[in-house]
C-alpha cells in the first residue's frame, strides 16, 4: 500500500515517548510478572517458523507458482487447526491493467457464535523493491518476510493456540490478497489501487450482513526496533479498540512497542474493514519521524531481519486482547 500520511511529525509527543522507555526493561519485566494472562502462551519460535515457510516459498506474487503453492500451504494449516476455511475472489484488474484471480482466505473459530472479533493480515508481496536504495533493484521481487508473511505468522500461531484452548468469543482470520499490488503515487483519495482484497471483503460483509466486535489489521509485525504507533483512521473510527489494545500490551509488558504516539492518516485494509461496519485498528509498524519499517518494499524485507521479540510482543498482546472478551 501507499500508505501516503497528512500529518507532521510529533516531535514532542515522541520525545516524551523515548524519555517513557528508557526504563522500559525495569518497567517490563516487572509488570509481565505481574500480571497474569489469560491467554496462552504465543510461541515466537513457531511463529517464525511460520515466516520462513511463507518465504521459502519465493515472492508470493499474485500469477505465480509461489503464490499458488503458498495459499494451498496457508489454506491446508489453517483447516489443520481446526478452522472453517474458505478461499472468496474473483478476477480482478490491478491499475496496470493485468488480471489475476483474487484469493482471500477466510478462516473461522466456532461460526455458531454470535460475539466474533475479527483479525486479519496480507499473504501476497509487493512484486516491485520501488523503495530499494538502488534504482536497479526496483523492478526486482522481494522476500516480503515482514511485509506480509510476519501479520500471517502471526495468525497461523494464534490459530494453533485456539484450537487448543477456546476463547469466549468467535474468531475469524481474513488472510488479504493483492493488498500490496498498488500504485507508488496513488493521487486517489482512498488510494483504491491498493487493498484489493479488503475493498472486495467489504462489499460482500456489507451485502451479507457480516458482524464483528472490532477487527484488528496486522501489518509489518515482525521487524526489530518496531513501534507500533496510533494512526488517524484508527483513532477516530475505533477509539476504545486503539486504548483497549495498547493498555494490553503496556500491561503484559510491550509498552516499547505499543507507544502512545498518534499518527498520520494510513490508508490500509482496516480502512476497509471499517468501510464495512466493523471497528478496526491498525497495527503497523510506522512512526511519522522515522517512516514504515526500515527496509519496507526492499530487497532487504527478509528472514535475516525478523525479530522474533517484534512477532512475541505482537502475537501475544493480541492474543490476550481476544481472550479478555467475554
Amino acid at each position: 500500500m501507499n500508505k501516503k500520511l497528512l500529518i507532521l511529525p510529533l516531535i514532542a509527543l515522541i520525545g516524551f515517548q523515548a524519555c517513557k522507555n528508557d526504563n522500559k526493561t525495569t518497567e517490563e519485566g516487572s509488570t509481565a510478572e505481574e500480571v497474569k494472562l489469560l491467554s496462552p502462551a504465543f510461541n515466537a519460535d513457531s511463529a517464525y517458523a511460520y515466516t520462513k515457510a511463507q518465504v521459502d516459498f519465493g515472492p508470493r506474487i499474485p500469477g505465480t507458482t509461489a503464490h499458488q503453492k503458498c495459499a494451498d500451504y496457508l489454506v491446508a494449516k489453517l483447516k489443520s487447526f481446526g478452522a472453517e476455511v474458505k478461499i472468496q475472489g474473483a478476477k480482478t484488474t490491478t491499475y496496470d491493467g493485468k488480471s489475476f484471480q483474487l484469493k482471500n482466505i477466510l478462516a473461522s473459530f466456532s461460526p455458531d457464535k454470535k460475539d466474533r472479533v475479527l483479525i486479519t493480515a496480507h499473504w501476497d508481496a509487493r512484486p516491485f523493491s520501488d523503495q530499494d536504495a538502488d534504482p536497479a533493484n526496483h523492478s526486482k521481487a522481494f522476500d516480503a518476510a515482514n511485509d506480509g508473511a510476519s501479520g500471517v505468522a502471526v495468525i497461523l500461531e494464534m490459530a494453533r493456540q485456539i484450537q487448543q484452548k477456546q476463547p469466549a468469543v468467535g474468531i475469524d482470520f481474513v488472510l488479504w490478497d493483492l493488498e500490496d499490488y498498488g500504485k507508488a503515487n496513488d493521487e486517489t483519495p482512498d488510494e483504491t489501487t491498493w487493498c484489493l482484497g479488503s475493498q472486495y471483503w467489504a462489499k460482500n460483509a456489507v451485502a451479507t450482513g457480516y458482524k464483528a466486535r472490532y477487527g484488528i489489521n496486522l501489518d509489518m509485525v515482525g521487524g526489530g526496533n518496531a513501534q507500533f504507533t496510533q494512526d488517524e483512521i484508527s483513532r477516530q473510527s475505533a477509539p476504545e479498540v486503539v486504548n483497549k489494545v495498547w493498555e494490553i500490551g503496556n500491561q503484559i509488558g510491550y509498552a516499547s512497542y505499543f507507544v502512545g504516539i498518534p499518527s498520520g492518516r494510513l490508508v490500509d485494509d482496516h480502512f476497509w474493514m471499517n468501510k464495512a461496519g466493523v471497528p478496526s485498528i491498525d497495527i503497523i509498524h510506522y512512526n511519522d519521524n522515522s517512516g514504515f519499517y526500515i527496509n519496507w518494499h526492499t530487497q532487504l524485507d527478509n528472514l535475516a531481519n525478523i525479530d522474533k521479540n517484534t512477532l512475541k510482543a505482537t502475537g501475544q498482546t493480541v492474543l490476550e486482547t481476544i481472550y479478555r472478551e467475554q
